[in-house]
């Protein structure tokens, strides 16, 4: 509880010192310990009705997609399509229920797609249009936010296609804001790090710590995508391995991959940074058209009209820091916000005193995009 109350100290300073709404100030101190509470009690709950779950299915090209529908208990202010990161649990991740109701609680109402292929850990350039679809539906909904801003959340590789989405241009002026935690440019630099645990920080390079497990993650999120029986076997257990022990052998079951399956095991095995770049030149044809598709760094984000609120922690090791910072500088100025905060795991937090500080300006920056319509 520590980094809230040096949190409340500091809130109670900025709204003395500054031109801050003070009641807004402390809405977002109110909404930001709610969310660090998850399903336990906080100040929130107890002065705001519980929000209503309700599920939806609305349409897109060839079908329908379902998702959950957070309702705030009363008078909503702000709609906000929230894209989960890729999790099995999808939008049942209990992180994710209890982060959407505490948005509920701050009077947005929440819209949730069910995005199968994120379930099955797969980032794909098709889910551009699914949250396309979602949002467009969402957007159609005037009854749901009379007269109030809309915009869309995403966690982590999900705000790739986010973006993505709101620069289509059914939706570019439609879209009011967007919020991207621990999100990326250059999906190539990602992909380094990724595997090698280096990453450019402006002209030097900087060595930080990769998921490990996270690798094998991966590597079982596109098993079902090799051509070969063998290969999903052999990677399958090799994945086994190594997320049990860090340091299992595997090189007796790389014996035997085909050249679709060697590419991917000599990927992710690597730890040159200098190979990076053919390796992932030389990946399955499957995965270099995902890369081409949602790679940020060679797209013309000036389609992209709405503002932005870039979260992302200096500790992250899924996605360098400097990433977040590299998309604020390829937007017009002045179109983002960026928070980089010391204690943010990715998307797990526990700041301290200065990173409590810059979760509570990042929120104070999205409750007054929800009342910029008001």
């Amino acid at each position: 509880m520590r980094p809230l109350l040096y949190l409340l100290i500091l809130v109670l300073m900025v709204n003395l010192l500054s031109a801050c709404s003070p009641r807004r100030g402390h809405e977002a101190l109110l909404l930001l310990a709610d969310v660090a509470a998850g399903d336990k009690p906080s100040r929130l709950k107890a002065k705001s009705p519980e929000p209503e779950r309700l599920k939806m299915r609305f349409p897109i090209s060839g079908g329908f997609i379902g998702g959950d529908l957070y309702l705030p208990g009363s008078a909503p202010a702000a709609g906000i399509l929230l894209v989960p990161g890729a999790a099995e649990a999808g939008k049942d991740d209990p992180r994710l229920m209890a982060f959407a109701r505490s948005l509920a609680r701050a009077r947005f109402v929440v819209l949730v797609p069910d995005l199968e292929s994120i379930r099955l850990l797969e980032v794909r350039g098709e889910n551009a249009d699914e949250i396309a679809a979602a949002f467009r539906w969402f957007r159609g909904r005037s009854d749901l936010v009379p007269h109030g801003r809309f915009g869309m959340m995403a966690f982590s590789y999900a705000v790739g296609p986010t973006l993505i989405a709101a620069m289509q241009p059914s939706l570019s002026e439609r879209v009011d804001y967007v919020v991207g935690v621990g999100g990326y440019h250059d999906l190539r630099a990602v992909m380094t790090f990724f595997t090698t645990g280096w990453f450019r920080d402006g002209a030097a390079w900087r060595k930080g710590e990769p998921n490990v497990y996270g690798k094998w993650v991966f590597i079982e999120g596109n098993l079902h995508r090799l051509a070969a029986p063998g290969d999903r076997a052999r990677l399958a257990a090799m994945a086994q391995r190594r997320k049990a022990d860090a340091a299992a052998p595997v090189e007796d079951l790389a014996q035997g991959l085909t050249a679709e399956g060697a590419a991917l095991y000599h990927f992710i095995v690597n730890t040159d940074r200098e190979k990076a770049p053919a390796l992932i030149d030389g990946l399955p044809e499957f995965l270099r058209r995902e890369i081409a598709a949602l790679d940020l760094a060679d797209k013309d984000l000036g389609d992209l009209r709405a503002r932005l609120i870039l979260v992302h922690g200096l500790d992250d090791h899924i996605i360098p820091f400097t990433e977040s910072r590299n998309l604020k500088a390829a937007l017009r100025p002045d179109q983002a916000e960026l928070f980089l905060v010391r204690g943010l795991m990715h998307v797990d937090v526990t700041p301290g005193l200065v990173g409590s500080w810059r979760m509570w300006r990042a929120v104070l920056a999205l409750l007054r995009e929800r009342d910029a319509g008001a």
